[in-house]
Order: structure tokens, then C-alpha cells, then sequence
């Protein structure tokens, strides 16, 4: 009996966005850095066999043990018909046994030091920080190249040439598959954990499409927080700090928006439907965080977060020390988008006329020209002022500027709100 087509695209979207980092990461580590195209291939061709195979042969009952075996028979055959592995091919076919083997898999994070590496080389400094984003994202997260182009807002084509571009500097450059030595190790996690970061407020916050929450973003972003934790190279109090946040946030993700796509902002969340354990975890790592002695913008962010996931209510939220957290965060970094979310703190704290002294310093800044949250925030604080003509021209001037299906519903929702007899 043939099993129907869409089962099996979405097993093999699975199994592959949670196995292919990890197949991916020792192909590059047998086969070393230069041949990245070689072990992605296999990856690639592996997944079209599945995809070609399973639904008429149906699905294996093991189909993670599949996925192995067939990537390490492919890895083999592009080994002999490639003469420049010829030399060492009795010794990478070892390697390829001894580290393919089921009982490897079966661990519960295995080759953790392999995507480790594979991330700190993703982060090598020769790389602009948008390519270190794009190189995670496609070796160690499986993305398609469309599903990156619409996380930056580009084209295909434009991704496509990034990687590219580099590939052929590994290669020219001869950038080694290696964690760092010691002296530029903390300048490559500094790196390593703003890309997971981006990672997250991707999949927290998606910039465009049909959907507001991408968990398999947010999931990702966790996993990689979790193998730098565990890991001495990563276990630092930034990275504690950083994985702390992440869970209060993720923490939060079912109760943002409905099946049916409806956004729901903090105040109007469900806190029952808060992940406990999540909350918890985040409280933990917070705890660890609190280790060294410098203090990062994560354990600032973590700070805010853990006062939202502690508070009862909305209105019980303590703001002033929110509001403390934003100071200290404007001081290392003040970007105008801190200064929006510090206004909503200061509305929360002092009322909408505060808030709104707040947002006019900020409301000609360039850097927030297409950013819709800020004529949201003027809308949000003329509704409580009031004044309905200028919240609903906010409100139309937001709708112009969103960019994911839920927040266009939710804006329709709140101009709905403000003139609800049409």
C-alpha cells in the first residue's frame, strides 16, 4: 500500500531538520572543511531518496536508522567516484563506520563537539555577520535557500551568492574546521551567540509571511544555546544569560497567537497557557548566569523576561524595574528600537501622555522609518488618550508597514475595536 506523498514530505522535513546538522557536522569533520559541497550533497541526495522511495515502499520502522544508512552508502559512492579521495579512502571509510554507527546516533545529543565546531567555523571573523547567519541557517539548520531569503527579505538569488561567495573564501582561504585557540575564543562566542539570538527573534517574531511564531526557529536557536552550554569552550555566563532568555521567551510562544492566526499581544495572553517548565529552565540558567563579573545585554533581556513570566497579571508587572533594565540596556546600546520598547515600559509606569514624550523623540529617527511597530506604539497610546483620529491614522500608517498576515489581522482587529460601528 503507498503511503500518501504529504506524510511523507513532512516526516522527512523533520527527521531532516533535526538530523542533518548532526550528519552534515561529521562529513565535514572526516572530510574536512574544503568538501562542505561534498557533504551537503549527501545530505541533499539523501533526502531526495527518502522523498523518492518512502512513499511506495512505505515508511521504515526506524526511519532515523533509514536516513543513516543511506547517507553513509551515499557518502561512499561520491567518495569513489571522486578521485580526490582516492588516496584516503580506506581511512575516511573507516571513519565514516566508526562514527556512523546506530548505537552513535541513538545518544541523545550526539557528535555535540562536531556541531560545535561546525558553528565557531560558521562564525569565523572573516565573515560579515549577515553571512555567519545565512552559513548556520543553511550547514547546521537545514533551511532551504528560499526559507532564508524570506527570513533577510531577498531574493534566492541573492542568498544563493552569498554561500557561494563563502564557500570559495574557505577554500581560498584555507579556514580550518576547528574550535578557536583560547585568545579568540570569546571574540568568536560573541558572535555565536548574537547569530543564535537573530535566530530566535526570527522565529519569535517572523519578519514576513503567512505565520507570526516559526517554533522550529525558536527550537533551533535553544538546541544550539544548549550544545554551547554544555560544552566548556561555550559554558560562560553570557551564553547562560542568553539561553535563560530564550526559554522565558519560548516560554510565552503558544499563548502569542490561535490556530486561526490571531495575534494576541502580552496583555492580552492567556498566562495559564505559559510553559512552566520552560519559565523554570530559564530561571535556572538566569541563576548560572550570574557566575562572572561583566554584565551582557542578554542578562539585561533575561531580566526583563523573567519580570513578565513572574507577573500574575499584566497591570502586577513591576515596570520600574523593567524600566531599570532598559536604562542599563540604553547605556550599552542605545538603539532607537530599545528606546520604543523603554517608551512602553515608561507608558506602563506613568501613563500615555509620558509615553508618547518619549516615542516624538524618536519618531523621525530614519532607522525606524519602515519599522511598524513604532507608529503601533503612537497608536497604542493615543487609543488610551482618547483620541481616536490619530490612533486609527497610526493604525492605518501600521498597516501599511506589516509584513506577516497575524499582525495585518490584529491591526484590522484594533481599528475595528476603535470604530465599532463601522
Amino acid at each position: 500500500m503507498e503511503t500518501p506523498q504529504q506524510e511523507v514530505r513532512e516526516l522527512v522535513a523533520h527527521l531532516f531538520r533535526h538530523k542533518a546538522a548532526q550528519i552534515l557536522s561529521v562529513l565535514v569533520h572526516v572530510l574536512g572543511l574544503k568538501n562542505i559541497d561534498v557533504a551537503e550533497d549527501v545530505v541533499q541526495e539523501t533526502l531526495v531518496k527518502a522523498l523518492q522511495q518512502w512513499p511506495f515502499s512505505g515508511i521504515p520502522a526506524n526511519p532515523s536508522g533509514w536516513i543513516l544508512q543511506a547517507a553513509k552508502n551515499q557518502a561512499f559512492d561520491i567518495l569513489r567516484r571522486r578521485t580526490s579521495f582516492h588516496e584516503k579512502e580506506p581511512e575516511i571509510i573507516r571513519q565514516l563506520e566508526e562514527r556512523f554507527s546506530n548505537e552513535a546516533f541513538l545518544q541523545p545529543e550526539p557528535f555535540q563537539d562536531e556541531q560545535l565546531t561546525l558553528i565557531f567555523t560558521c562564525c569565523h571573523p572573516t565573515f560579515s555577520g549577515e553571512v555567519q547567519v545565512v552559513l548556520i541557517l543553511k550547514t547546521l539548520c537545514g533551511f532551504h535557500t528560499s526559507e532564508i531569503a524570506r527570513a533577510f527579505l531577498t531574493s534566492e538569488t541573492t542568498i544563493a551568492q552569498r554561500i557561494v561567495r563563502a564557500k570559495r573564501k574557505i577554500r581560498e582561504e584555507d579556514i580550518r574546521f576547528e574550535i578557536p585557540p583560547e585568545k579568540e575564543l570569546m571574540q568568536r562566542l560573541d558572535a555565536v551567540l548574537q547569530v543564535i539570538y537573530l535566530m530566535f527573534n526570527e522565529g519569535y517574531s517572523a519578519t514576513a509571511g503567512e505565520d507570526l511564531v516559526r517554533k522550529d526557529l525558536c527550537a533551533e536557536a535553544i538546541r544550539l544555546a544548549t550544545i554551547l552550554v554544555d560544552h566548556p569552550a561555550g559554558n560562560q555566563p553570557e551564553t547562560h544569560a542568553l539561553l535563560a532568555l530564550l526559554y522565558f521567551q519560548s516560554s510565552r510562544l503558544s499563548a502569542r497567537a490561535d490556530e486561526a492566526g490571531n495575534l494576541f499581544l502580552l496583555a492580552e495572553q492567556d498566562r495559564s497557557a505559559w510553559d512552566q517548565k520552560m519559565i523554570s529552565r530559564g530561571f535556572y540558567h538566569l541563576d548560572r548566569s550570574a557566575g562572572g563579573e561583566e554584565l551582557s545585554r542578554y542578562h539585561l533581556e533575561a531580566g526583563i523576561a523573567s519580570c513578565h513570566a513572574v507577573a500574575a497579571q499584566y497591570d502586577a508587572t513591576d515596570w520600574k524595574k523593567i524600566l531599570d533594565f532598559y536604562d542599563a540596556l540604553m547605556e550599552m546600546d542605545p538603539s532607537p528600537v530599545l528606546y520604543l520598547n523603554r517608551a512602553v515600559a515608561i507608558l506602563m509606569l506613568n501613563g500615555p501622555e509620558a509615553g508618547l514624550r518619549e516615542l516624538e523623540k524618536i519618531q523621525n529617527n530614519p532607522l525606524l522609518k519602515e519599522y511598524h511597530l513604532l507608529p503601533a506604539a503612537f497608536a497604542e497610546m493615543y487609543a488610551r488618550l482618547g483620541e481616536t483620529e490619530k490612533a486609527r491614522s497610526y493604525y492605518q500608517r501600521t498597516l501599511q508597514l506589516v509584513k506577516t498576515e497575524p499582525e495585518r489581522k490584529f491591526v484590522c482587529r484594533r481599528l475595528e475595536e476603535l470604530d465599532p460601528d463601522g
